[in-house]
């Protein structure tokens, strides 16, 4: 191996060194250590408080019925969150990512509701494809600050993207 060759090697083993010492695993500047593909999970159970029964979850006029994808988008200063739903029929609209608990993560878990108006009269429900809603919101760095989990429900699933 010629002189050449051994500086930019040298010095590219320096590097790595270095950057593995002051703590780049848990850096936001390392590309692995940020939110991965979503995966889904059901709806949290919810049960009448009078009678104790599980409530079957049904499309409601608040929120979209099922959430399909979910993408964590890494941008300047924090990240765009986007989540793209399936309502039972075309025409849904104003939809928007409501933050529960005051947008404050409960034990690294940030969870939003993704919720949306109904139209405003019957409409077919024609394909999937035709009733996809997509919405996003934007988090800043200090708002990530000790989230490991992000969550978006809907009436009947929910997604979940981690890091």
């Amino acid at each position: 191996m010629g002189e050449c060759m051994k500086k930019p090697l040298l010095a590219a083993l320096m590097l790595t060194v270095a950057l593995g010492a002051c703590g780049f695993r848990q850096s936001r500047l390392n590309p692995f250590n940020w939110f991965g593909t979503s995966q889904q999970q059901a709806a949290p159970a919810q049960y009448d408080p009078v009678t104790g029964q599980k409530i079957v979850p049904q499309a409601t006029a608040g929120m979209v019925a099922e959430v399909i994808d979910l993408v964590v988008e890494r941008r300047p200063g924090g990240a765009l969150v986007r989540a793209t739903g399936l309502p039972p029929t075309q025409g849904w609209w104003n939809a928007a990512l409501k933050a529960e608990n005051g947008g404050k993560p409960v034990k690294g878990v940030l969870t939003f509701r993704f919720e949306i108006a109904p139209p405003p009269g019957q409409t077919p429900a024609s394909t999937p494809q035709s009733r996809e809603v997509t919405v996003a919101t934007y988090l800043s760095d200090a708002q990530l600050e000790g989230v490991s989990q992000i969550t978006v429900t809907g009436t009947q699933n929910a997604r979940t993207s981690r890091r």
